[in-house]
């Protein structure tokens, strides 16, 4: 009877967290260079039932079968094991925005916070300060650092990452910055911090910094924004599975609940 609860109540709290991811993937569908994430669950503490015997090949070219013991397991509960960021690239939008910057391929933007931190994200709607530096949506200055010149009339970002300004119209215009991008060898070891930005860890590696259309990083993309990858429909659908899930298991906590009163001989 006390498995039972339990194993309705883990699962109730998982649901929740993936009622959370969900609606949050949601709101995030129109954020430029956004990345959905998923829960990964995993069985709360297996009970092992009864030993069976399995077979599997260590090598096919000697092709000797080993066997070994193992349980067959009935879970007592769920949990949520990790949250999981799909980095694929979400669709181009065009738009009139000269700061407007979209990587089409594995780059990552580099931004310097005002603690000297360095964080990365493939959102490019960026724009500038009050002396001309090119920051993200968020405050955070691109890195390395590019300042727009005073009475700059256009300003132009090739493939290459190459950032060019034309200053009271000038013919020819003046090369002011370079856009630098970070790609991982394992984006997913990549630690999400929230905003749209991500930190280096031990599983991600350290960032290797490229001239944009080198070594796959791939080439920037001016007047464009990445989309988010979020698949609306996709997310409405599990929402809907997802709150249904949580109805049943409210109501078998509450059947649980009153089932173990009974049992104490409580009322």
């Amino acid at each position: 009877m006390f498995q039972q609860f339990n194993i309705s109540r883990s699962g109730f709290g998982t649901y929740q967290k993936m009622m959370f991811n969900i609606t949050n993937n949601i709101a995030n569908a129109q954020t430029p260079g956004y990345k959905q994430t998923r829960v990964e669950l995993a069985t709360l503490f297996p009970v092992i039932l009864q030993e069976a015997e399995v077979k599997y090949a260590e090598d096919e070219d000697l092709n000797p079968y080993i066997k070994k013991k193992r349980g067959i397991e009935l879970g007592t509960g769920v949990r949520v094991e990790a949250i999981s960021t799909d980095f694929s690239e979400g669709n181009l939008q065009v738009t009139k925005n000269e700061l407007d910057v979209a990587v089409r391929g594995d780059g990552f933007f580099q931004y310097r916070k005002p603690d000297g931190d360095i964080v990365y994200s493939r959102a490019g709607n960026m724009a500038k300060d009050v002396d001309g530096n090119i920051i993200s949506q968020s405050g955070y200055t691109l890195d390395p650092p590019i300042r727009i010149p005073q009475n700059t009339t256009q300003l132009t970002i090739d493939p290459e990452g190459r950032v060019y300004a034309s200053v009271n119209n000038e013919t020819v215009p003046r090369e002011v910055g370079q856009i630098l991008l970070a790609r991982f060898n394992n984006p997913d070891g990549l630690k999400n911090v929230g905003n749209n930005f991500y930190k280096e860890t031990v599983d991600s590696g350290e960032p290797m910094v490229e001239i944009p259309g080198r070594n796959a990083t791939g080439q920037v993309v001016q007047f464009s924004i990445e989309n988010s990858n979020v698949d609306i429909i996709k997310e409405m659908m599990d929402m809907i599975m997802t709150q249904k899930g949580l109805e049943l298991l409210g109501k078998a906590m509450q059947a649980g609940e009153q089932m173990l009163k009974a049992g104490m001989g409580m009322t």
